[in-house]
């Protein structure tokens, strides 16, 4: 195994809180701060990569980090600068259809599965078009007037909350590539096991009428909206997340061979795939071993299973006697917690264990908690007018809902009411999952 140095350098001693941030309250200079943090961290991710690690695309639904770094670039240039600033000029015509992601209302895309045959224009030059868009946006910033700076400012804080979902994809997309790499290069520090995991058991919650949803003036993606009201049963959620040693005691009780357990296209996935465990477990002559973002190493009994699909969240939620827990549930239960826990900060990339800390250990940070829940539209959900409305809206259907942020989260990016989704045979995300069940 190699022992090459760590790459990503992500580390900032301030943290941005977008929880905490009212567009229409921002300042110029302040809002100049807060572009800049987001901007410059994501090039210290990418501060010990070459090209050629830039440029890796394991499979169609990762990018290389290259197109990431363009991407969230075009970003800012088509929904900010195009729009409000008469003499912007864009820095190359070719970049609208290379680096659009989805947004049909702009135009055409160049083909998704095929981004890493872009080898123009090269990282260089990637990081000049990034340059060139800060100075601009910067500039626009700058010389705002009062009565459009609530406007512009709104779009600069979706379009870094939208950057730090895409940092996110930097590291997962990463690892992914780099798992096929025999040398297993390594690209953070080592994360080894942090000790015991917190005694499992359940928290009750009674049900009743509840209201669920973002509300308030700070920042939220339209799909956390609007607020609503909802029919809930009494349930109990489990202390903290399903750990490998427990996913590992349904894995030696034949849980990937019952169908029993299954859902008919988790089982369908199942054989048609040949999974027989999570995403990036190798089973070696001393048990099973990970593949993390520092090293492979020996699997810790003790942190939260990671990689799995919601499939197999389900299944093995059904072999614990259990269920999966509903967003709405999830988010009722995490509501007054502090959003703390363990995110891209932490420079590990890779789940932890946690000592007791409250009736709640770990809602927030190491892994995505599943859902039961299927990615929809809130009651009177409506889309922002325009292309920028495609963010999230035109993606609600065949997907299913996750909770709670991750150990490549940034952190201040999170909240209860924060919904991210996958579709359910996605695994190269820190997904885990979280038991609930009905009260007796």
């Amino acid at each position: 195994m190699s022992s090459v140095r760590p790459l990503f350098e992500t580390a900032d001693s301030t943290r941005l809180d977008f929880n905490t941030i009212v567009p229409d309250r921002f300042d110029p200079e302040h809002l100049v701060r807060q572009f800049c943090q987001v901007r410059q961290t994501t090039e210290r991710m990418v501060a010990g990569l070459s090209p050629e690690d830039q440029n890796l695309q394991s499979m169609p639904d990762a990018s290389p980090l290259k197109w990431h770094r363009a991407h969230t670039t075009w970003f800012f240039e088509t929904f900010l600068l195009k729009p409000h600033d008469p003499g912007y000029q864009p820095v190359n015509e070719h970049y609208a259809y290379l680096f659009n992601s989805y947004y049909n209302g702009i135009g055409q895309q160049y083909p998704r599965a095929h981004r890493s045959l872009m080898s123009r224009p090269d990282s260089d030059e990637v990081g000049s078009y990034r340059e060139q868009v800060n100075d601009a946006v910067i500039r626009l910033l700058e010389s705002a007037p009062v009565n459009k700076l609530a406007e512009i400012a709104a779009t600069v804080v979706l379009g870094l909350n939208h950057e730090q979902q895409h940092q996110e994809l930097m590291v997962t997309d990463l690892k992914h590539a780099l798992s096929f790499n025999p040398m297993a290069p390594a690209w953070t520090r080592r994360p080894d096991p942090q000790g015991p995991a917190a005694e499992q058991g359940w928290v009750d919650f009674s049900g009743g009428v509840v209201t669920v949803g973002h509300e308030g003036r700070t920042f939220a993606f339209d799909n956390e909206t609007p607020r609503h009201e909802v029919m809930l049963g009494d349930f109990q959620l489990a202390r903290r997340p399903v750990t490998c040693g427990e996913f590992a005691a349904f894995m030696d009780d034949g849980g990937y061979e019952r169908p029993d357990l299954w859902l008919a296209d988790g089982w369908a996935w199942v054989q048609n795939h040949g999974i027989e465990a999570p995403l990036y477990w190798q089973r070696s002559e001393d048990g099973w071993m990970l593949h993390t973002a520092g090293c492979w190493r020996e699997m810790d009994p003790h942190e939260p299973i990671c990689h799995i699909s919601f499939y197999e969240a389900f299944a093995y939620a059904q072999w614990a006697g259990a269920r999966l827990p509903t967003e709405v549930e999830w988010e009722i239960a995490a509501r007054g917690e502090p959003v703390e826990g363990q995110f891209a900060d932490s420079e590990r990339y890779h789940p932890a264990s946690c000592a007791d800390s409250g009736r709640l250990v770990q809602l927030f940070g190491d892994v995505w908690e599943w859902t039961a829940s299927s990615y929809a539209s809130y009651p009177g959900f409506r889309p922002a007018a325009g292309a920028v409305g495609e963010y999230n809206g035109k993606f609600m259907a065949n997907q299913m809902v996750l909770r709670g942020g991750s150990c490549a989260t940034q952190p201040g990016h999170v909240r209860a009411t924060y919904r991210n989704f996958f579709y359910p045979a996605d695994r190269w995300q820190f997904s885990g999952l979280r038991l609930a069940r009905d009260t007796a």
